[in-house]
């Protein structure tokens, strides 16, 4: 196993997707862009050229490719759809909330349709309202679909694998400001588990669950910091891993969250609750993207977006409470 090759987080992408098509003859890749172009941020391309008759490109209607992914699905093709930004998912609601999700449901499991929609997600490039917003509470928020958020290269490849393997349909979350961050990733096919957290390190003052992009930013605030922290990253947000969670926040008597989505009615909040629920009577806090509409201005867009900056003034709140 070639441990040490760095790729960026597009660059495995890519080679996963390069990898599906080789080994899988049902996997078909689809979205706008996605050939000679290579998609809207350059993870499909070459792939048109390699795969001629498996890489197809759809007209400006996210509704219709989500149609086409769905009824493909169904016969039993595995359709790897791009989606260039997660905000026009909201375009593609009915097809992929009120059909893809409940087909198995509705069809008494006569019916599949494991469908994978990657979707860039997430602010920090200046990007504006309409196309830096942190949807994954909604989707979580619905049976039947599966929701990850990959933090780094290695997972970006192995997540995308394995949702192509899974029985379900799954949409993966891609951090647009990690697409350009590298790390090692394996030549060789592989998966990393959905519905499973990763515990990066372990320690006893003061456990830290930070998802997607907010990961690397909070590596960086505790460089120089002197507390021994246990760092999580959840991985999946649905299924959530409530009671990987929790093990891991057993480990201290402190634990802060931080997602790049709202506070408000998200992701952060159910990981609370799930803990308080689950037995954790420690201390709680999160720390999330203001409650706001994301500013295009990047000055404006770094003050509602969670910082390495404020990610040290959270922690240091945490001791100085005590």
């Amino acid at each position: 196993m070639n441990k040490g090759r760095q790729l960026s987080f597009l660059e495995a992408i890519r080679e996963a997707q390069e990898q599906i098509l080789e080994r899988d003859s049902r996997a078909f890749v689809l979205g706008e862009d996605v050939g000679v172009y290579g998609g809207g941020f350059g993870a499909t391309k070459g792939l048109i050229e390699k795969f001629p008759d498996r890489v197809l490109e759809t007209p400006i209607s996210e509704a219709a490719m989500t149609g086409v992914a769905m009824g493909s699905a169904i016969l039993g093709k595995r359709p790897i759809m791009e989606i260039q930004f997660s905000d026009f998912l909201t375009v593609a609601m009915d097809p992929l909330v009120n059909q893809i999700a409940k087909i198995a449901y509705t069809s008494c499991g006569t019916m599949t349709a494991p469908v994978v929609i990657r979707a860039a997600s997430g602010g920090g490039t200046g990007a504006g309202t309409q196309h830096s917003q942190s949807l994954e509470a909604w989707f979580a928020h619905v049976p039947g679909l599966h929701v990850v958020i990959p933090s780094n290269p290695y997972d970006a490849k192995g997540l995308l694998m394995a949702a192509v393997a899974s029985p379900d349909p799954v949409l993966v979350l891609e951090p647009k400001s990690l697409y350009r961050t590298v790390g090692n990733v394996p030549e060789e096919p592989y998966e990393v588990d959905l519905g499973k957290v990763k515990v990066l390190q372990e320690g006893n003052d003061l456990t830290i669950i930070a998802l997607g992009a907010m990961l690397p930013l909070v590596q960086e605030a505790l460089e120089g910091l002197p507390y021994q922290v246990t760092l999580v990253d959840p991985v999946t947000v649905s299924p959530l891993d409530r009671h990987g969670l929790l093990e891991a926040a057993m480990k201290t008597d402190k634990t802060l969250v931080v997602t790049e989505s709202y506070g408000d009615f998200g992701v952060a909040a159910e990981i609370m609750a799930s803990l308080v629920e689950l037995g954790y009577r420690g201390r709680l806090k999160r720390l999330t993207s203001l409650f706001s509409p994301i500013p295009a201005a990047q000055s404006l867009e770094s003050q509602v977006r969670p910082s390495v900056d404020n990610i040290r003034q959270t922690i240091e709140e945490f001791y100085r409470e005590d």
